[in-house]
């Protein structure tokens, strides 16, 4: 693995001299980070995993082990990419033209999803673009989301469901009378109209 200043990059890694990597960051071997990719500072990037031209990462995100993040896909700061995660980007995918032509780039329209701060996609979920993926939501391993996620959304099945709701910490709350409660920090939370705010003192 080379290292420049603090960026860590496998011989085997496949990094484009066009992309831009934050300092911290790493990307282990055999990943893919296309032409105009940006990283944000300390991201880890697993082995096989693939960043498409353009994506934006902020800092602190990892993408683990073989996961395609397609472009155009905007991930925050602290996001959670799991192992085989698919990011796509082809509404209506087809690898030719109604006459028969191969698809060229020119021929259809990338859309991509969008990751709020601080939201995990556990393993061998599938993000269907468009669709946006609120802050600190987590995305059940085998998800497959459709729809737009509301923040700390706890999201499972084919489609993807809201089953509960998640605090920073990553674990399900526990409802508290009118109120949603973390069992890790204590911090408790105020549901109202399918969306979930955090209960400050001045409340």
């Amino acid at each position: 693995m080379s290292t420049t200043s603090r960026i860590r990059v496998a011989e085997s890694a496949d990094v484009s001299a066009d992309a831009s990597i934050g300092d911290g960051s790493s990307i282990w071997h055999l990943a893919q980070v296309r032409e105009q990719a940006v990283l944000g500072e300390n991201c880890v990037i697993g082995r096989g995993a693939y960043i498409g031209t353009g994506v934006r990462l902020g800092d602190n995100c990892k993408v683990q082990n073989y996961a395609l993040v397609y472009e155009p896909a905007e991930l925050g700061h602290g996001v959670f990419i799991g192992p085989a995660v698919v990011l796509t980007n082809d509404t209506y995918p087809r690898a030719v033209n109604p006459d028969g032509t191969l698809k060229s780039a020119d021929d259809w329209e990338a859309v991509g999803v969008t990751i709020r701060e601080g939201a995990s996609i556990g393993a061998r979920a599938v993000c269907v673009a468009p669709v946006t993926i609120g802050a600190w939501a987590t995305i059940a391993a085998g998800a497959v989301v459709t729809k737009d996620v509301p923040d700390h959304a706890l999201m499972v099945g084919v489609p993807a469901r809201r089953i509960g709701w998640v605090g920073k910490a990553g674990q399900p709350l526990e409802r508290d009378g009118d109120e949603w409660r973390c069992p890790v920090t204590s911090t408790r939370y105020a549901e109202a109209d399918g969306a979930l705010r955090e209960v400050t003192t001045n409340d």
